[in-house]
């Protein structure tokens, strides 16, 4: 668990902040298709998925990879726009706005899913898990002005 700590504290601080938005996604999307779909780099310290969703403006297929949390029961999982703690909303959350339906790749599965954005008591219950999942969210709430935005997947029928 030492290493989890290690990983927690660095992940909290500004320049992660600064680092990671440019090098972790183009790892984890390199070697996601290098290992065709199986392997998610950063999945090794927190679950992830690859989103491919609808661009809100330009209507094309936008693939993020993100950490996840996948939901008791297996049946869903949560998407959290903390965009590293940084100040504006991650780009694929107003794309999942614009357009719910959505597709992931989870563990080497592709799958149909419909995003909800949370708010309220839902909103306040799921933060609280997911705090207790990886505390260094709420460095990154602390940081900027804005209520970071939590998605619900569901898969589609």
């Amino acid at each position: 668990m030492i290493g989890v700590r290690v990983v927690q504290k660095v992940s909290s601080t500004r320049a992660f902040a600064k680092v990671a938005p440019h090098v972790i996604p183009a790892l984890d999307r390199a070697v996601h298709r290098l290992t065709r779909g199986k392997v998610l780099l950063s999945a090794q310290m927190l679950p992830g998925v690859i989103l491919t969703s609808t661009g809100a403006r330009s209507g094309l297929p936008r693939r993020a990879p993100l950490a996840c949390m996948p939901e008791e029961g297996g049946g869903s999982w949560i998407l959290i726009g903390s965009n590293f703690g940084r100040t504006g909303h991650p780009a694929w959350t107003g794309n999942l706005l614009a357009h719910p339906d959505a597709e992931i790749s989870w563990k080497g599965t592709d799958l149909p899913v419909t995003a909800v954005l949370l708010t309220g008591e839902e909103r306040a219950a799921v933060w609280k898990a997911l705090l207790a999942f990886w505390p260094p969210y709420a460095t990154y709430q602390a940081r900027v002005d804005r209520e970071i935005r939590l998605f619900r997947l569901t898969p589609r029928a």
